[in-house]
């Protein structure tokens, strides 16, 4: 199973940039952004660059490796390596990527979340490895993620 990245993104005003998924046929979801590595990326931040590029037409820097978690999925094991960053600019008219073409794969709404643990634990963030990681350290964020410049 490949393994993918997430970018636990904090804006400049140290809001967590999280995704509300509504996808035909589940029940909503929320999701930091990321995604799988793909043949052509040359590093796991590589692949994090193109992923919120393409999920949010984000910049980044200050990217921070922040934890590994696996968990089983599909008869496998799910690798997923999570990085904290900072934003430096989003602009949503820049997103692509069969996420945005194909309406059956729902809607990506951003929103962002103030750190305090209440903002993950109310929500059904996915994956639940990931949520428990974020529930854990979300005040702590801020000083685990490289300072801003």
């Amino acid at each position: 199973m490949r393994p993918s990245v997430r970018g636990v993104l904090l804006d400049h005003d140290e809001r967590l940039v999280l995704f509300r998924r509504t996808v035909p046929g589940r029940d909503v979801y929320w999701s930091v952004p990321g995604g799988h590595v793909e043949p052509q990326d040359t590093s796991l931040e590589q692949t994090l660059h193109r992923e919120l590029l393409e999920e949010l037409g984000a910049t980044v820097f200050a990217v921070t490796p922040l934890t590994v978690v696996s968990y089983p999925l599909e008869g496998g094991v799910k690798t997923q390596h999570v990085y904290g960053c900072r934003l430096v600019s989003m602009d949503p008219e820049l997103r692509y990527g069969p996420e945005f073409e194909d309406p059956s794969r729902g809607v990506y709404e951003v929103e962002r979340v103030s750190l305090e643990e209440t903002e993950i634990t109310s929500r059904r963030l996915l994956p639940e490895a990931v949520a428990e990681y974020l529930s854990a350290n979300i005040a702590a964020l801020p000083s685990l993620i490289t300072p801003p410049r």
